[in-house]
């Protein structure tokens, strides 16, 4: 196998094999999945176990090298981190700033790998309080994006 040839593999892998394993991740509350076909390995594991029926906005990670994450880190602030749902570039949505009041499903921004892009939207209402990531930057999988406050009043 060349190397282009593996580079074709692994962008058809991740566009056809993460979403359902990210959904199945959530819909059965594991922690991790993990597939393997020949040489091609694809594992995706949640930050934080999340609840059965939790919704299809999926926190996964693939922590970056030297970054240690602390889980519930922001839930222990009150507030709701917003994950990138895949490696990619992450742009914001046009206006969104601290401040800006959310509701579930508002987009926040996307993430763009090989040309595809995957939105990422709030999962409740509220009040985004933190932009971690800087538009334009690489992601990796469950980086935190941003950071929004579900106590605050619209």
């Amino acid at each position: 196998m060349t190397d282009e040839d593996s580079v074709k593999a692994m962008a058809r892998a991740a566009a056809e094999l993460v979403p359902p394993l990210t959904e199945r991740l959530t819909r059965l509350g594991l922690g991790e999945i993990e597939v393997r076909h020949g040489d091609l390995r694809v594992r995706v594991a949640a930050v934080d176990a999340p609840a059965p029926g939790a919704g299809m906005d999926v926190s996964v990670s693939r922590p970056a090298v030297g970054v240690t994450p602390t889980p519930g880190a922001s839930a222990q602030r009150g507030l709701e981190p917003v994950t990138s749902p895949a490696v990619g570039h992450f742009v914001y949505a046009e206006g969104l700033g601290p401040g800006l009041a959310v509701s579930a499903g508002t987009e926040i921004g996307f993430v763009e790998m090989l040309g595809v892009r995957h939105e990422v939207r709030a999962a409740g209402d509220g009040v985004v309080r933190h932009l971690v990531a800087e538009s334009g930057e690489p992601v990796e999988y469950g980086q935190l994006l941003v950071e929004v406050d579900r106590t605050s009043p619209g």
